[in-house]
């Protein structure tokens, strides 16, 4: 008899993309409660809804001033969690839902959050080498992604490859042009999520190449282990320093 059952449905790719984005959101929610009277209420969309730099930075925001002066290593890991207003996690949570979920179906659950991840911490370790002040988002580890895609499509070739490639290289020039026009923007990470996705996209293989195995599962879970434990010791340190 043949199981058709499916296999760990409770990390099915739409349960992890819900989780991923609910705490991008909470996080998010929190930096704001933490914000309180020091959050900006502003007009411009750009500036709507803005938590309190100081809150974000002992909630885990990363660059030259948390590392240099708090000796924050492990904001490296948290950044990726943290939005500075309503466009930026819109905007992000958009990207998030679109590739996340291309780059499941190519690599798998577990490679993909390995991925985001992993090039999270290298586009915000970038961003320090390059000399950025402070920095948050999920764009780094979502410029992962779209790398970890970019070799996929090349990879691959035949049509479907030939697509994937196409359209991947079209979100890549939008990040360039983006970064070019607007300020803010923190050009270092997205370099260094794009291309340490390129190499953690060949390093790893996708589903077409190898399935996932338990050391990918291991992996992961040790990611997710790890990102859980940061997180709420900031939020927990975050209470009882605003609270307390």
């Amino acid at each position: 008899m043949i199981d058709n059952r499916p296999e760990h449905t409770f990390l099915s790719p739409a349960v992890a993309l819900k989780a991923m984005i609910c705490t991008n959101i909470i996080m998010y929610m929190i930096s704001l409660i933490y914000s309180g009277r020091n959050m900006t209420l502003s007009l411009n969309p750009l500036h709507a809804l803005t938590p309190s730099t100081d809150v974000l930075n002992f909630l885990g925001a990363s660059g030259r001033l948390p590392i240099v002066k708090f000796e924050a290593w492990w904001s490296l890991v948290t950044a990726n969690w943290l939005h500075g207003g309503l466009l930026h996690i819109i905007f992000n949570m958009l990207a998030l839902r679109t590739v996340a979920t291309l780059v499941m179906d190519e690599f798998g659950v577990y490679r993909m959050f390995s991925i985001f991840t992993l090039t999270g911490i290298f586009g915000f370790l970038l961003s320090f080498i390059g000399n950025v002040y402070i920095t948050i988002g999920a764009s780094s580890g979502i410029c992962g992604l779209i790398g970890a895609l970019l070799f996929f499509g090349k990879s691959r070739g035949g049509e479907w490859g030939k697509l994937v490639y196409k359209q991947t290289a079209g979100w890549v020039m939008s990040l360039v042009l983006v970064g070019f026009l607007m300020t803010n923007i923190n050009n270092w990470s997205h370099a260094g999520g794009l291309f340490s996705g390129i190499f953690f996209g060949w390093v790893m293989g996708y589903n077409e190449k190898r399935k996932e195995n338990l050391f990918d599962r291991c992996l992961a879970f040790v990611f997710l282990a790890l990102t859980l434990w940061l997180l709420g010791r900031s939020v927990l340190n975050g209470f009882f320093l605003i609270f307390a």
